[in-house]
C-alpha cells in the first residue's frame, strides 16, 4: 500500500469509528497539518461538520453542541498555537461535564523539539483538564496500527461519555504529503460493542434511603443544573409525595412547565429570602437532598454552610461528587430518577413548607411589581422574561446575567429552557456556546450576556457567516465589569474604575454593521418593548440595552430591602 492510500485508510478509520461511537458533530479549524482528517470528516455523510476560523471560539461552539446534545463532540484544529487556544473550552468542558473529543493534528516525531515551525509540545497541553491523552501513532501499513487506532478511538470516547462526562484529547500526527484519495474504498472497521450500565440501589440500600428521607421533619430539594433529557415530572411526584419545597437554580430547568399542583413547592425567589435574617432563621431544614451542582445563589450557599443540615444528602452519578460547602453528609452514587422514585414515608411537618410556599409568593409578588426611579437592568431582563416565546432557549452570561435571571425568571408554563456556562464560571466563550446551543437544538435561542463578556467573544459571529443562525443577542452594556460593583472592591475608590469598572466607552452598532446584524439599542424599557415587538429580519440581531452601574446596584439593594420589609411585615 503506498503513503497516499495508508494515510486514506488511517483517517478514515478514524471517521468511521467517530460514527460507529455516536459523533454526529464535528468542528474544524483550517489548517494545514490537519488536512487529511479534515477531508476524512467533511466526506463522511453521517457527521455535521461546521467551520469555524478562530480556535477559542471554535472550542465553545463545539461545547455548546455537545451540552445540548449531551453527546460527544469531535474538535478539530492544525498543529501549534492552534492547539492552545482550545485551552479555555476545554477547561469548561471539564468542569462542566461536557464530552468533548479534542483532536490536535501534529508534526512527526522527527520535527518535534528540532525548531520545526508550528511545533508545540502537544502531549500534555491540557493538564488535568482532559479525563484521557493519547499520542495516536503516524499512519501505517500495519494490522497492529489500525487495530491500536480503533481501541484508543473507542476508548477515548467511552471515557468521555462516562460519569463524569469531559473532554479527552487526541495528538494526531501526520507526515507529508497531506492528501488523500477520495474514491478510495472505506475501511472496514471492526467496532468493539460499547454496553454501558447504570448504578442502581440494592433492596437493602433503597430501604436505608427511604429510611433517611422519611424520617425528615423540615426536609428541602435543591436542584442545580440539569441538562436536556432530565426527567423534570419525576421531581414533582416526588416534592408532592414528600410535601417538599423544592429550591429550584434557574438552570434545573424547574421553573419552566411547572405543574398546577405543585406550582407552591417551586420556590424561585430563594436568593432575595435568604438575605432576610428572620425568615433564614424559620426556614432552616434538618435534610437536604442537592440534585446537580450547587445553585449560583450566594445566599443559599452562605445559608447551608451555616445551618449544616442534620443530613446533607449529593445525589452525584460520580464518584468525584461536588461538595464546595464541605457539608455533605450523605454521597449517592446513582442518578437522580434513582432516588427519586425510592417510596418513603412522608413525616414532613406542613408549616414548614408554608413558611417557604407563603415568603416565595410575597417576594415573587414584590419582585413583579417594584420599580425603581431610574431604570436599571433588572427592569430590562424582567421585561425580556415576560416576552419570551413558547418553545425557545435562554443562554446566559456569568456574573450579573445568571444572577438576573435567579432573580426574574419566575416559574412558568412555557417551555423555556436555560443555558450557562457555570463550570469554570468564566466570561470567555459565551457568543459561541450559544450558537453552538442553538445549532444542536434547532429552536429560537436568545443570549443574555454582559458588555464586556461579549466582547470577549465577538470573534464567535464569524460562523454565522458559513452557516444559519437564529439567535436574538441581548447585550447588557453598562460600560464595564458590573458585578464589581457589588463586592467589597466598590467601597475602595482608589483604582476602582482602572482595575476593576473598566470602562472601554465602546457600543455595538458598527459590529453589527460589519456582520450584517439586526441592531436597535435602547435605554427605556418601551424601547425595549417596542424592539421586542418588531419582527426579527436577520438570522442574527443584537439589541443593546444602555444602563448605568450605579442605578443597577442601588435598585437591586432597595429590591431586596423591600421584600425583607414586607416579610418582616407579614411574620414570614
Amino acid at each position: 500500500m503506498d503513503n497516499r492510500k495508508t494515510l486514506t485508510n488511517h483517517v478514515r478509520r478514524m471517521a468511521e469509528g467517530f460514527v460507529g461511537m455516536g459523533v454526529a458533530h464535528a468542528v474544524i479549524s483550517p489548517g494545514s497539518r490537519s488536512t487529511p482528517l479534515a477531508y476524512a470528516l467533511a466526506s463522511t455523510e453521517q457527521i455535521d461538520v461546521h467551520l469555524h476560523v478562530d480556535e477559542r471560539s471554535a472550542g465553545f461552539f463545539a461545547l455548546g453542541l455537545a451540552k445540548a446534545t449531551q453527546l460527544p463532540v469531535v474538535l478539530l484544529c492544525t498543529s501549534g498555537t492552534a492547539a492552545s487556544n482550545y485551552h479555555p473550552a476545554v477547561t469548561e468542558a471539564f468542569y462542566a461535564r461536557v464530552p468533548l473529543i479534542v483532536i490536535t493534528a501534529d508534526r512527526p516525531h522527527e520535527l518535534r523539539d528540532v525548531g520545526a515551525p508550528q511545533a508545540i509540545r502537544q502531549m500534555g497541553i491540557f493538564g488535568p483538564h482532559v479525563k484521557y491523552d493519547v499520542d495516536l501513532p503516524i499512519p501505517e501499513d500495519s494490522s497492529a496500527v489500525d487495530d491500536f487506532l480503533d481501541r484508543q478511538i473507542a476508548r477515548a470516547i467511552g471515557m468521555a461519555v462516562t460519569e463524569p462526562k469531559g473532554p479527552v484529547h487526541l495528538n494526531a500526527p501526520f507526515r507529508e504529503p497531506l492528501l488523500i484519495d477520495f474514491e478510495q474504498e472505506l475501511p472496514t472497521v471492526t467496532f468493539m460493542e460499547r454496553i454501558s450500565g447504570h448504578t442502581s440501589l440494592t433492596t437493602e440500600q433503597k430501604n436505608q434511603v427511604s429510611d433517611l428521607i422519611g424520617s425528615a421533619v423540615r426536609g428541602v430539594l435543591v436542584v442545580g443544573e440539569c441538562l436536556p433529557g432530565f426527567d423534570k415530572k419525576q421531581v414533582w411526584e416526588f416534592a408532592k409525595s414528600m410535601n417538599w419545597p423544592v429550591i429550584c437554580d434557574p438552570l434545573s430547568n424547574l421553573r419552566s412547565e411547572v405543574p398546577a399542583d405543585c406550582q407552591h413547592l417551586c420556590i424561585d425567589s430563594y436568593d432575595a429570602l435568604l438575605k432576610n435574617e428572620t425568615f433564614a432563621a424559620q426556614a432552616e431544614p434538618d435534610t437536604v437532598i442537592r440534585i446537580g451542582p450547587q445553585p449560583v445563589s450566594k445566599p443559599l450557599t452562605l445559608f447551608l454552610k451555616k445551618v449544616r443540615p442534620q443530613a446533607f444528602i449529593v445525589v452525584d452519578e460520580s464518584p468525584i461528587f461536588r461538595d464546595p460547602l464541605g457539608i455533605a453528609t450523605h454521597h449517592l452514587q446513582v442518578s437522580a430518577n434513582e432516588i427519586l422514585s425510592v417510596e418513603a414515608t412522608a413525616h414532613q411537618d406542613a408549616s414548614f413548607t408554608e413558611i417557604w410556599s407563603k415568603a416565595n409568593e410575597l417576594a415573587g409578588e414584590m419582585t413583579e411589581r417594584y420599580r425603581s426611579k431610574e431604570v436599571h437592568e433588572g427592569d430590562y431582563v424582567r421585561t425580556l422574561l415576560a416576552s419570551l416565546p413558547d418553545g425557545c432557549d435562554l443562554i446566559s452570561g456569568s456574573s450579573m446575567p445568571i444572577r438576573d435571571l435567579d432573580t426574574y425568571f419566575r416559574k412558568t408554563d412555557r417551555d423555556i429552557a436555560i443555558f450557562s456556562n457555570r463550570g469554570a464560571n468564566g466570561i470567555d466563550g459565551v457568543v459561541s456556546t450559544a450558537l453552538g446551543i442553538q445549532t444542536a437544538r434547532k429552536r429560537p435561542a436568545w443570549l443574555l450576556i454582559g458588555d464586556l463578556s461579549f466582547m470577549h467573544d465577538v470573534n464567535g459571529l464569524l460562523i454565522s457567516r458559513m452557516q444559519k443562525m437564529d439567535l436574538t443577542i441581548i447585550v447588557s452594556n453598562n460600560d464595564g465589569g458590573g458585578i464589581f460593583s457589588y463586592l467589597p472592591q466598590s467601597s475602595i475608590p482608589n483604582h476602582f474604575e482602572q482595575l476593576f469598572g473598566t470602562p472601554t466607552g465602546l457600543t455595538f452598532a458598527p459590529l453589527a454593521e460589519m456582520y450584517g446584524i439586526q441592531y436597535d439599542s435602547i435605554s427605556s424599557i418601551e424601547q425595549l418593548e417596542g424592539q421586542l415587538a418588531k419582527e426579527k429580519t436577520a438570522p442574527l440581531r443584537i439589541i443593546e440595552m444602555i444602563s448605568v452601574r450605579e442605578h443597577n446596584v442601588q435598585a437591586h439593594r432597595e429590591l431586596w430591602s423591600a421584600i425583607g420589609e414586607e416579610l418582616d411585615r407579614n411574620g414570614v
